[in-house]
Order: C-alpha cells, then sequence, then structure tokens
C-alpha cells in the first residue's frame, strides 16, 4: 500500500536531514521533491498545490517551535496535512437508529461492489451486532445475486430473494418491508454497475435513492483505489446524481498510487468511510486518514496492528503457550500454533508496513516469498507429524524421519534440518522462560521466534534487521515527534 509514494517521501525528507532550521531556501528542494511524488502518485493538481503551500507556510511560519529538529518539526507538519487532507479521523456510518437503515452500495462494474457488501455486512454483524439483510439489486448481472446469496451463507446473514424482473427501487422497497416485519435493522443493497458512467444507471440509481428516500439512506461509492484520479472523477459524478455519505477504496492492497485516497475527500467533501483490501470478508478496515499518513511515512501504524492481533489471536491459545513457557516447555504443537497466530495477522510484509521504520527496510530486503515459502515448507513437515512426536519431538527417529520426509514432500535431510533448528529454539526458550512476564501480551513468542528465524536465516516480522541508526531513533535518524 503507497509503497512507491512512501519511498519518494523519504528521499525527499534527506534534503532537509541535518540542517540547523528550517528556512525557505532549504525546504524548497524538498517540497519540489514531495509535489513531484504526489504528481506522480495521481493526486489531483488542485490537491497538490494547496498541500504544498499549507506545509510551506506552517514550515516557515510562527508555528514553527523553536528548539524542535527542523526535520522532526517538518515531517510532523507534513502527517499532519497528509491526514488533514484525508480527513483527520475516521467517520464510521452512524446506525443507532430505531429504524430501518438502508445503505446503498453503488459504483462501476470491477470495482468490488458485491464483495464489499459482504464484508460490510459481516463487520457489521460482527463487530455492531447487528442484524442485516443483503439485497440483490443488480438486475443486468444475474451472477451478482448467486455471488450474493454464496457470501450471505458463509457469514451467517440473511439474503433477501429479489425478483430481478423488477425495477430495482421495487426491489428495495420490498426488501425494506421484509426487513421491518423480520426484524432487520440494517439494509445493505447492492445495485448495478456499469463499465463507465451513463444517463440509465445514473437514473435507476436515482430512482432508488428516490424511492427509499423516506428511510433516510446511507450512500457508499465503492472506488477502485488503483484508478487514481480516474476514481475522484467518478465520485465527483455520483455524488452529483445521488449525494453519497461515503466512500470505500478497494483494492487497498495492492501498491496504489495514492491519488485517490489523498484526492477524494478534498475534491468532494466526502468521507472515506472503510478499506477493502482483498477478498476473504476479513479483509476489510475502517479509513483512518492519521494512520495512513504514518503509512505512508514509514511511520508505521502499530494501533492497527495490536487491533488486528486483538481480534486474530486467540487468547486463551496464548495464555496456554504462557503457561508451557513458563514451565520451561515448548513443543513442536506449541510453534505451530505460533505460525498459525502469525499468519492470521497477514503476511510478513503487511505486518512489517505497521512497524515504524520498517517500510525502508523493506525495500531493503525485497522479496519477502523466499522466507514466507520457508513457514509453508515447515508447517507441512509439522503437519506430517503424529500428535504424539509434536508433543515430544525427541521420539523422531530414523524412520519416523523417513516417514515424515514421504508424506510432507521433504527430503531427510530438510526434516533433519528443522528438528535441529528447534532443538535450538527449544534451548533458548529454557533460558528465557524466567523472562515471560515482559513479553508483549497478545503476541505470543516473539522473543523465541527471533532467535529461531536468526538460526534459520528467516527474517522476524517484528524485527528490523541490523541497520546503522541510533537506538530508539526513526527511520530518517531522528524521533518523529
Amino acid at each position: 500500500m503507497f509503497d512507491t509514494l512512501s519511498e519518494k517521501f523519504s528521499n525527499a525528507f534527506k534534503v532537509i536531514q541535518g540542517k540547523h532550521k528550517i528556512s525557505e531556501e532549504n525546504i524548497d528542494e524538498t517540497l519540489k521533491q514531495v509535489r513531484t511524488a504526489l504528481l506522480e502518485a495521481d493526486v489531483n493538481f488542485k490537491v497538490v498545490k494547496d498541500f504544498v503551500a499549507a506545509v510551506k507556510e506552517k514550515a516557515i511560519g510562527e508555528k514553527v517551535i523553536s528548539g524542535v529538529n527542523p526535520e522532526q518539526m517538518f515531517i510532523k507538519i507534513v502527517h499532519d496535512e497528509l491526514a488533514k487532507v484525508m480527513g483527520t479521523a475516521n467517520e464510521e456510518l452512524t446506525l443507532e437508529r430505531s429504524s430501518v437503515i438502508p445503505i446503498m452500495i453503488v459504483g462501476l462494474n470491477g470495482q468490488g461492489k458485491t464483495t464489499f457488501s459482504g464484508k460490510l455486512a459481516h463487520h457489521l454483524k460482527e463487530k455492531k451486532k447487528k442484524d442485516v439483510l443483503l439485497v440483490p439489486a443488480d438486475t443486468y448481472r444475474p451472477a451478482a445475486k448467486t455471488q450474493l446469496e454464496i457470501l450471505a451463507k458463509n457469514i451467517g446473514v440473511e439474503c433477501f430473494d429479489s425478483n430481478l424482473s423488477l425495477h430495482p427501487r421495487e426491489i428495495a422497497l420490498q426488501a425494506l418491508l421484509h426487513a421491518e416485519k423480520t426484524g432487520k435493522k440494517i439494509v445493505i443493497i447492492d445495485t448495478a454497475g456499469r463499465l463507465h458512467v451513463d444517463e440509465e444507471l445514473m437514473g435507476q440509481l436515482k430512482d432508488v435513492r428516490k424511492a427509499i428516500d423516506s428511510f433516510k439512506p446511507e450512500v457508499l461509492l465503492v472506488a477502485d483505489a488503483m484508478t487514481g484520479q480516474e476514481a475522484v472523477s467518478v465520485a465527483k459524478v455520483f455524488n452529483e446524481a445521488v449525494s453519497l455519505t461515503g466512500v470505500v477504496l478497494s483494492k487497498m492492497d495492492s501498491d496504489a498510487r495514492g491519488g485517490a485516497a489523498l484526492s477524494i475527500r478534498h475534491v468532494t467533501g466526502v468521507p472515506i468511510r472503510y478499506i477493502s483490501t482483498g477478498e476473504k470478508m476479513k479483509d476489510f478496515e475502517l479509513f483512518h486518514p492519521d494512520r495512513l499518513a504514518k503509512r505512508i511515512l514509514d511511520m508505521g501504524d502499530v494501533v492497527s496492528l495490536v487491533e488486528k492481533a486483538q481480534e486474530e489471536i486467540n487468547e486463551s491459545e496464548a495464555e496456554d503457550m504462557m503457561k508451557n513457557l513458563q514451565k520451561g516447555r515448548f513443543t513442536v504443537d506449541d510453534f505451530l500454533k505460533q505460525m498459525e497466530m502469525m499468519s492470521r495477522l497477514g503476511s510478513m510484509g503487511s505486518i512489517l508496513k505497521m512497524i515504524p521504520g520498517m517500510g525502508g527496510a523493506l525495500r531493503q530486503l525485497g522479496d519477502l516469498s523466499p522466507a514466507e515459502n520457508e513457514l509453508k515448507r515447515i508447517k507441512v513437515i509439522i503437519s506430517s507429524m503424529t500428535k504424539q512426536e509434536r508433543q515430544n519431538y525427541k521420539l523422531v527417529k530414523d524412520s519416523r524421519i523417513r516417514r515424515i520426509a514421504k508424506g510432507s514432500g521433504n527430503s531427510e535431510a530438510q526434516v533433519h534440518d528443522f528438528l535441529g533448528k528447534f532443538k535450538q529454539m527449544e534451548q533458548m526458550m529454557g533460558s528465557l522462560s524466567t523472562m515471560m512476564g515482559g513479553g508483549m501480551p497478545g503476541m505470543p513468542g516473539m522473543g523465541p521466534q527471533k532467535g529461531f528465524r536468526q538460526k534459520a536465516g528467516m527474517p522476524n516480522p517484528f524485527e528490523a534487521p541490523p541497520r546503522k541508526k541510533e537506538a530508539g531513533k526513526g527511520p530518517w535518524g531522528k524521533k518523529y515527534f
């Protein structure tokens, strides 16, 4: 997410590094690079112009605090302005009403409307404890109804049996009546899209919007983050037609150029409410402008990482593991559980990007897929072991090694190698058992995984590789602010 833009910002800040004070002369080159980076990210020209002007005014104006390191201050100013452009704070939908609340999902074809409808239903059901009804209202793409029915079944919510021969406004009204009768609080209406904006599409959406207007609907546009300013243009058209109440940026798991995220709010005045980052129902985030600004500037997003850990890591499993470790006992089963917990947080790359300063380290590391593949290979080896062997790996002798190697598709040497590394890890666990009280809650085994991965030649997702920097300082050598 925004890898290229992050790298260009990092290079721009090097210009002001080591300066004793901020002046118009020494920030002109930095601002020039910032401007170029934003324009190359397909950010709206007016947004770039206003942003650079605001940063320059604050950087050389009265708001600069005397005695503060110029680089620190400049990075803080850029961070604050980036967050301001995107909306300053998260603005999730307000759904605390006594009446049924319809949510229209609109957008062009291929933007991810139907998938997002399922993700939003899952989020509202799990996090907000709301009864949700999914409504297929795309009368041009019958497969959309089937897709929504499958999603509804998988997440455990009801899907309205829409009669696709009717006009979408009739489908929406029938669904709202059904929701009132069955006690559903939220009605998510998945509308039709087109390859491009046309009068017929807009007319149909206006009809639906007008028909359900008395219910005070929320109207969310799903826009492809990779399309940059095109997404902004589409948002303007949809906003004029159906009065959007929010925007969702889809495909944010790609290296999105940033144009949409940094332009939509400023140009249309419509808040970005959610981010969609993949095909799975859990690949969904609330949009936090300040956190995204930190990610862009390689300051990490520890808050989101902790929130994700709290959601994904099983507390009872973590406690059981901690009890074992405190007794000086660590099994292959424990290690497997650790790997599974880590995988639920996401890929190594996605986790690293949430840690301050790790963006630059990631660029130096390059492709992490070999390390990811090594972990997958180890999981296959462990899966080929019996429960008894996972509880006591010392039982694994020659005949068992041959069986595990054959069952996992690995060589005997690779199984031997894993067992040797695990033995080293177990020994280190024993020496660290007295220190477990100082570990990070909810993130089991981070210390032990460090030692194992170092010996295995694999990077630890929670540890930066050796870097020439002073302890406790950020990616540009200074604390941020």
